[in-house]
């Protein structure tokens, strides 16, 4: 937990209202997201229950399965569902949009908008990345074949839960972690996980909170209370008011999942947000050809180099996600001036037309003076960046205290984000008077690490098994021996 976080959480206690600890909103919310609210019975791996599925608030649709472990019930149960998910990621493959790249010299196309599915929590996810593994490899056709839909859906969910594993994407979503990204409370990570106590501390505060403490569960895990009382019973003598129990018990959870999305609207939209979600349409138009090509089901599990690829991928988008949000975020980027990673000051001497002619063709390199009342923890030669314009890299030539004061007079040669004449853009060099933020942050393209083929890589990683010839045996033809005082052909002992 960060310092500011920490403190939001002692105010939480102190006001009995949640704080907020972003001033923007660093997810995308869809005009026509999906909600699911799926719960799965207690004690059978992954067997699902029931699900309150669509995109409009009062018509939610029911999906019931009044016999758990009844094989043929839960197909049925996926097949509905996959008719649900796959009508409306299917809605997203009509129009396209052209996307310049190769600095406009070119176009590529892709979707113009993608799919956005929402769960209360990141139980919900496991959920929904488990139902893919187990409806992907089912066949069609043969012994026990399912409707088509069924891998179909397997498939869909398999990409939507490994989407939730890339920072920042906002394909597949949960409630809980949405909100905890923008509100502390005052109460434990653990206690924030219940939807319905979470939202109470944001919207009522803190006795709201406490009175919806017993309240239903948001999924996947029924209450086992409600389990003995009332589910099994019901199950047992295949009672048909039981869809209508399910409803009552999920409406409340459904209910709060919109007004999440209502709470998350009214914050302003980041302004790195739609680069992001440019991002989710990419891979959603790649995945969505992908099928529609006749494309192999995602395999089981990543071979030793493909799992190298995709850790490089998230740790790459984890590091990229954080700048972004601080570069986004005031409130954020105060977290790393509480560390020494950034600092605040205002620039008293600017020498924007400075030209650098110590090399073998002149350059622009502007210097400014940055003075600041916060301490400075970097040294001369430190790149730093500042949010305002952060294609430009500002050199720290210089640190010194200023006597009597206990502010800093940073110096400052300014590369890149000018223009490429030996003259500055105007507005592209920091003026005398202005507030600028430096940090060591930077939204620089990082390069991954370069990966072997899989061919190249030893058999115990997946590459070829190595086949070596056995060593001849001593003496005579291969296999045969010869033995003091006896005749050849006898194996050695």
């Amino acid at each position: 937990m960060s310092t500011l976080t920490a403190l939001a959480r002692a105010q939480a206690v102190a006001t009995g209202r949640a704080q907020p600890i972003a001033t923007v909103r660093h997810l995308h919310v869809h005009d026509h997201p999906m909600v699911l609210v799926p719960l799965a019975m207690a004690g059978e791996a992954n067997a699902p229950l029931a699900a309150l599925a669509g995109t409009d608030p009062a018509a939610p649709r029911l999906l019931v399965v009044t016999q758990p472990r009844d094989r043929d019930e839960r197909f049925r149960f996926a097949d509905h569902l996959g008719r649900i998910l796959i009508s409306y990621v299917d809605s997203f493959a009509d129009l396209t949009e052209d996307v310049p790249v190769d600095r406009g010299k070119d176009v590529r196309t892709r979707y113009a908008d993608a799919p956005q599915l929402w769960v209360p929590n990141p139980g919900g996810e496991d959920f929904l990345r488990l139902l893919g593994r187990s409806t992907r490899f089912r066949a069609v056709d043969g012994e026990h074949p399912v409707p088509a839909t069924v891998p179909l859906l397997g498939r869909w969910l398999t990409f939507l839960a490994n989407s939730a594993e890339v920072p920042g994407s906002s394909l597949l979503l949960n409630a809980v972690q949405a909100l905890g990204t923008h509100w502390a409370t005052g109460q434990s990570s653990a206690e924030d996980a219940q939807l319905g106590v979470l939202l109470a501390w944001i919207e009522e505060g803190a006795a709201a909170a406490r009175a919806v403490e017993n309240g239903p569960v948001a999924g996947p895990a029924t209450d086992p209370e409600f389990d003995n009382r009332v589910l099994a019973p019901l199950i047992e003598r295949q009672a048909p008011e039981l869809p209508e129990v399910l409803r009552e018990l999920m409406l409340p959870t459904w209910e709060r999942m919109w007004r999440v999305l209502g709470l998350l609207r009214r914050l302003p939209a980041g302004e790195r947000v739609a680069q992001r979600w440019g991002g989710d349409k990419d891979a959603y138009t790649a995945f969505a050809r992908y099928v529609a090509e006749g494309g192999a089901p995602q395999p089981r599990r990543d071979g030793a180099v493909a799992a190298a690829a995709r850790l490089q991928r998230l740790e790459s988008a984890a590091a990229r996600y954080a700048v972004q949000r601080a570069f986004d975020d005031p409130l954020i980027l105060a977290e790393y001036r509480l560390a020494g990673a950034a600092f605040a000051g205002t620039v008293t001497l600017a020498a924007p037309d400075r030209i650098d002619d110590s090399g073998k063709r002149p350059v622009l390199r502007p210097r400014i003076m940055v003075r600041t009342s916060e301490t400075v923890r970097v040294e001369p030669g430190t790149s730093l960046t500042s949010p305002s314009r952060p294609g430009q890299k500002a050199r720290v030539v210089s640190v010194s205290p200023v006597a009597g004061s206990g502010e800093f007079d940073v110096l400052l040669e300014l590369s890149g984000g000018m223009g490429r004449k030996l003259v500055a853009e105007p507005g592209s060099v920091p003026a005398v008077g202005e507030r600028v933020v430096l940090t060591t942050l930077s939204e620089e393209f990082r390069r991954s690490g370069a990966l072997p083929d899989v061919s190249e890589t030893p058999w115990t990683h997946g590459g070829p098994p190595v086949f070596e010839e056995p060593a001849p045996a001593r003496g005579g033809p291969a296999g045969l021996v010869s033995t003091p005082g006896g005749s050849a052909g006898q194996p050695d002992e």
